[in-house]
């Protein structure tokens, strides 16, 4: 959640324009099998047009707010570098400066690009990422999608089949289909307007894959980088999965554009031999990205565990046990297997119950009647005023209860849950709603935000004393070894380098 207070950012669940982030995509979304995929060679795209250019020149600015802002820190002008040598090799262009690389202050395994010669990926990807090699895969993998023209026929696919409807031009929210709790847990992406785009299909993929490796061999890099990188990535799934008490390794698709990559490992790896190319300079990407921001950005509200607290705004709440939470710039995602859950905020006039109201009137599609509560209670919740309201909808299969619990901080500043359950158990959400409280300057000024460290090993290391160093309360031996790509069984040499996270 952002540092925006005078500003109230837009309500997750309202319909979002998204006319020009038609041809957005990542580098891990998934996708159906079947759609066929022209031949693309490597060096030889069809040139960006003035039309992809102005269509990626609209979607920018909005696209990088969406993603938490640009990230100034360590290595943002390194990324950039990177980003702009491999998008020459795909032939959209041949000089750097046709090129946007931007490097997004986000905490999600993140990449993607649009149209135009504009190019992204995340901190957090970055963090998790080895060497230069990886870096430079990553971002080759999201101009091949581009030099592919992928975006333009998953959108005429959607146009065609009527999947959500005219794709880039209204996008629902995270918890809503095109009708009113239509599709709900259909088409949930990380956080609110990450939903940019379908999923590539299978063979999109492995053609973007491939290309991405051609553009590193082209390069001088390893071209097995790309399969290493994807093997990053399955590693931190499975982590993610385990540290979240989840049974599978797949985050549920309604929490995550980001299935598992693994089944993908094999191919590029496949496809890299007998490839040219060896550099990796993992030396120089170690020394460029030391210091960079891991995790949460405490100004957008920080995760730990099953809590998440806000310095900036004050306030913090605990999610069910075996609720999973994701923090994003508009809203906190909370999800389990009996309901849905949303923090966010919208325009506050002093008055609970015609804020509560409001809410509900944003879940409903353009149209229709608004949504109405049954009734709003008032009550407090440790001090803070609060009320709440329910309804009753049906969702196309069966009937949910939709619940607003809002709270007041200031006489313009509100902050609410919006939560969906099947009937009889909203309930379930009780003990979050009555965690919400507001915290003191000294635990707000606890907060801090955590970073890559780079450091040396030293004689006598090993990789349980340097995962001890790691600024988590649990797993840390896990989350060192998937940070550097480590076997359990692995031996530190002296004046090698790793990662570690610092505060």
């Amino acid at each position: 959640m952002p540092n925006r207070p005078a500003t109230p950012f837009p309500t997750f669940l309202r319909k979002v324009r998204l006319t020009a982030f038609a041809s957005v995509g990542a580098l891990a979304l998934s996708g159906c099998a079947g759609t066929t995929t022209p031949p693309v060679v490597p060096g030889q795209a069809q040139a960006i047009t003035p039309e992809e250019k102005q269509q990626g020149a609209q979607a920018h600015p909005q696209l990088v707010a969406e993603f938490g802002g640009s990230y100034e820190g360590p290595g943002a002008g390194y990324v950039q570098q990177v980003g702009q040598n491999i998008a020459t090799q795909s032939g959209l262009a041949n000089a750097q400066s046709a090129y946007t690389v931007t490097l997004l202050n986000s905490p999600v395994n993140n990449a993607f690009a649009i149209p135009g010669g504009y190019i992204y990926t995340t901190r957090q990807l970055v963090g998790l990422i080895d060497n230069e090699a990886e870096l430079a895969a990553v971002l080759g993998h999201e101009v091949g999608h581009v030099a592919a023209r992928h975006s333009q026929s998953r959108q005429k696919a959607a146009q065609q089949n009527s999947i959500l409807g005219v794709l880039g031009s209204v996008l629902s929210g995270v918890l809503l289909g095109n009708s009113a709790l239509g599709q709900i847990g259909q088409q949930v992406a990380q956080t609110g307007s990450q939903l940019l785009t379908l999923g590539y299909s299978r063979s999109q993929e492995r053609q973007a894959d491939d290309l991405g490796v051609a553009y590193l061999s082209g390069a001088g890099y390893d071209p097995r980088a790309m399969s290493t990188v994807l093997r990053s990535l399955a590693e931190q799934n499975a982590l993610d999965a385990r540290l979240t008490g989840r049974g599978d390794t797949n985050v549920p698709e309604w929490a995550s554009t980001h299935p598992d990559p693994a089944s993908r490992v094999n191919e590029a790896l496949a496809e890299a031999q007998g490839m040219p190319g060896n550099v990796t300079n993992r030396d120089v990407f170690l020394s460029r990205i030391n210091g960079m921001m891991y995790g949460d950005d405490p100004k957008q509200g920080v995760v730990n565990g099953s809590t998440f607290i806000h310095p900036v705004f004050g306030f913090q709440f605990r999610a069910p046990d075996g609720y999973f939470m994701v923090n994003g710039t508009q809203a906190v995602t909370i999800t389990g297997q009996t309901g849905k859950a949303q923090l966010t905020t919208r325009p506050y006039g002093n008055n609970l119950e015609s804020y509560i109201r409001a809410a509900f009137a944003d879940l409903t599609p353009q149209g229709q009647q608004n949504i109405v509560p049954q009734a709003i209670q008032r009550t407090t919740v440790n001090g803070i005023e609060a009320a709440y309201g329910q309804a009753r909808v049906n969702n196309g299969q069966s009937n949910v209860e939709v619940t607003v619990f809002a709270y007041e901080f200031s006489n313009d500043q509100a902050f609410h849950f919006l939560t969906i359950t099947p009937v009889g158990q909203t309930a379930t959400f009780n003990p979050m709603f009555n965690s919400m409280r507001r915290i003191s300057s000294a635990e707000a000024n606890a907060v801090k935000a955590r970073k890559v460290s780079v450091v040396t090993v030293k004689s006598g290391d090993t990789i349980r004393s340097l995962a001890n160093r790691m600024a988590y309360d649990n797993a840390q031996l896990e989350r060192f070894l998937v940070l550097n790509s480590l076997d359990p069984n692995a031996t530190l040499r002296a004046g090698e380098k790793v990662k570690i996270v610092t505060y």
